[in-house]
């Protein structure tokens, strides 16, 4: 697949469900408890989960007693989430690039769901989107890979069977974007999908940050809100603040 806005298709396939299922609820409630230990946010508190998939996390944080709307471009995903809806928890289609008409106190952006875009503007676009949705001192919270770690560490090749499936799948690095080959059959057809996302280092994104009228509260390592050290981190988790 060679479509310049890959995660539209890729992420609509029930496909990219089933190769990423192991991806659990245990594990984004503690990450979630830890975040909301941190942020000493208060129940009823307004939050955004931006790009939030089938609502794994939103439906975590609604649980937690936090007013959570779930926005993600792929309308099967937010139809499936739809499911959980309640009076706390609501989910809309919704690019990431455009901000929606709702303030939030807290934005969440997690599990790698930033740097899709080829355009670099559209980075900025999606800080500035988010700016314009927070309060004044409002959290934006942003977990992406350790990039520099994936890249020096990049396992070319590996082979997965989930479900029947065989799943092909080959890495690579350009120097500017990280890339994920996925190929496999099923029921007759062969497919071939392509993940393309940014290399963007802690520094990166301090200056995108900075430079759209957030500060830096805090950096993490890992779900566990280790300290982030570019070598050995599996996460950069990102806490920043809206200033102006």
């Amino acid at each position: 697949m060679e479509d310049k806005d890959w995660f539209v298709s890729w992420f609509d396939t029930e496909y990219y469900h089933i190769l990423y299922r192991s991806r659990n609820d245990d594990e984004a409630e503690k990450f979630i408890d830890n975040l909301l230990r941190y942020l000493e946010l208060p129940t009823k508190t307004r939050v955004l989960d931006l790009a939030c998939g089938k609502g794994r996390h939103s439906k975590t944080m609604a649980q937690k007693g936090m007013e959570v709307v779930g926005a993600d471009l792929s309308e099967n995903s937010i139809n499936a989430a739809r499911l959980y809806e309640n009076e706390n928890l609501r989910f809309v289609v919704q690019d990431m690039r455009l901000p929606l008409h709702e303030k939030f106190d807290a934005v969440f952006n997690l599990f790698t769901s930033f740097g899709y875009f080829d355009d670099l503007g559209d980075n900025r676009k999606v800080i500035k989107a988010v700016n314009k949705m927070l309060q004044t001192n409002g959290y934006f919270v942003i977990d992406f890979m350790n990039a520099y770690r994936v890249a020096k560490h990049l396992v070319a090749s590996e082979i997965k069977e989930i479900d029947g499936i065989r799943f092909e799948i080959e890495r690579s690095f350009d120097g500017h974007h990280i890339f994920k080959n996925i190929r496999f059959s099923d029921k007759g057809k062969n497919y071939h999908f392509t993940e393309r996302v940014q290399y963007l280092s802690e520094d990166d994104f301090r200056n995108l940050l900075l430079q759209n009228g957030f500060s830096i509260q805090d950096t993490f390592g890992d779900f566990e809100l280790n300290p982030f050290d570019p070598e050995t981190s599996d996460r950069l988790i990102i806490i920043a603040k809206k200033t102006t």
